[in-house]
């Protein structure tokens, strides 16, 4: 059986840095076990930093060129986020696929003019392509996508590569892993949760500061910020933890988290996730299995749930996490993603003909 033509176009590459970055290296790598793949993209900076504009610029204009030169014969032109649809211009009877990731959907939700304007460069977009199919992380990107526009959809969860890690847990120490931003509920739970905690536990943050209002909940005495961490030391990390907290609150922008890859790199490494039931980390926790989910904004339930936690012994932590290790690693993998996304490719050439 002749394999589909690929075309798979990113301007999100390492050595840049990012869930973006990582998605479309990984997806790439999977997608050429399935398929006939061309891969266009545009690497990073040597200091993990993304590619500058005018650069970006260049590399969508000669994109646009390779293209007409040597791949009008491709079945799919899958184009690795949302702002870089105009690529896709060129696609001719290929089947058009756009990956949404929750940035590229939610940015128009700030309200700034900023983001107006790119949200009208994104419903021009859904004119334009003649019915694209976007490839949503989440069912929250996914109903994002379809308010500007993007009427043929389906959701693909995304994946990790961590490993069950074998440490020793230390019972005061609780985890928050991510950007320190208002949306992802740094503060709040510092605020609500934490002085209703007992006195020996405390909070461990590892993640960079995006929002100085965020940075003010360092300042508590049982918050102990330890920066960026690579990728083994987090893994580390998660499995040491108590407990994992991903306390996501309602933002009046109404930005939201695309997926939550924290919750699935947690429960892969052998941690225990606390996530609130909000955006896309309903998809990246699977409730009572990966981890668990709770109300967002809940005081009550997060410091009952925290409680609960705090009682379990050796045992019934072991199987927790040995049960949500194994059901991550198998659910949350790369090759399930690549298999979903060349599902998406053929449905999408059914209805296209």
């Amino acid at each position: 059986m002749t394999q589909p033509k690929v075309v798979f176009l990113s301007r999100k590459w390492p050595p840049a840095v990012g869930g973006m970055e990582t998605y479309a290296l990984r997806i790439s790598e999977e997608l050429s076990r399935h398929v006939d793949l061309t891969c266009l993209v545009l690497p990073g900076n040597v200091s993990g930093q993304p590619p500058s504009a005018p650069a970006v610029l260049a590399f969508g204009l000669k994109s646009l060129f390779t293209i007409l030169a040597r791949h009008r014969k491709a079945d799919v032109i899958h184009v690795g986020d949302m702002a870089s649809w105009p690529v896709a211009l060129v696609a001719g009877r290929a089947t058009v696929v756009l990956s949404a990731h929750g940035t590229d959907v939610a940015y128009p939700l700030r309200g700034t003019w900023k983001g107006r304007l790119y949200g009208l460069h994104l419903k021009i977009g859904a004119r334009l392509l003649g019915r694209p199919l976007v490839i949503a992380n989440s069912r929250a990107t996914e109903a994002a996508a379809r308010s500007l526009g993007y009427d043929r959809t389906v959701v693909v969860p995304l994946a990790t590569d961590f490993t069950h890690q074998l440490e020793d847990v230390d019972t005061c120490r609780l985890l928050f892993s991510g950007r320190l931003t208002p949306r992802k509920g740094l503060s709040w739970f510092v605020a609500n949760v934490l002085d209703r905690l007992p006195g020996h536990i405390h909070l461990d943050v590892a993640g960079t500061i995006w929002d100085p209002r965020e940075a003010k909940a360092l300042d508590h005495p049982r918050v102990h910020h330890l920066g960026h961490l690579d990728q083994k030391d987090m893994a580390r990390a998660y499995a040491r933890a108590l407990a994992v907290v991903i306390p996501n609150v309602p933002v009046p922008t109404r930005e939201f988290e695309g997926f939550g890859l924290v919750a699935v790199e947690a429960a892969a490494a052998g941690g225990v996730v606390l996530a609130s039931n909000d955006g896309g980390l309903i998809e990246a926790v699977r409730d009572g299995e990966t981890g668990m989910t709770l109300p967002a904004g809940d005081t009550e339930a997060w410091v009952a749930a925290l409680g609960k936690l705090i009682g379990w012994n050796d045992a019934e932590r072991r199987d927790f996490t040995d049960r949500a290790s194994d059901t991550a690693r198998r659910v949350y993998s790369w090759d399930r993603v690549a298999r979903d996304t060349v599902a998406a490719y053929e449905a999408a050439k059914v209805k296209r003909s």
